[in-house]
């Protein structure tokens, strides 16, 4: 499994406007895309003074799956133009992992 993690980050008064946008609307339609691969997508947030920071993680089967995702360059960020317009910065690549151990709650 290869693991997908972004980073962006956002003024306090647009946080929870981007956060609503993330999973009304952004993750929505990944999910409609119905990639074959995709596995799943986490989102985190963590206030840091004067930034939101927001971590999002997404598994996917393979590398290929990835690309099937964010194209060919699979590191460049996906970024759509409504969300570059709440956030103050971002990651322009994205990092990628390959999962080795996933340990559940017994």
């Amino acid at each position: 499994m290869v693991i997908r993690i972004w980073h962006g980050w956002t003024t306090p008064g647009n946080a929870d406007t981007y956060e609503r946008m993330l999973k009304e609307e952004i993750f929505v339609g990944i999910r409609g895309r119905r990639i074959p691969g995709f596995r799943g997508i986490q989102l985190l947030r963590r206030d840091a003074g004067p930034e939101v920071e927001f971590v999002t993680v997404m598994d996917f089967d393979s590398v290929d799956a990835v690309r099937k995702f964010a194209g060919e360059d699979y590191e460049a960020a996906v970024v759509p133009p409504k969300a570059r317009a709440v956030l103050a910065r971002f990651d322009a690549r994205s990092q990628h992992y390959e999962l080795r151990e996933r340990l559940g709650a017994q």
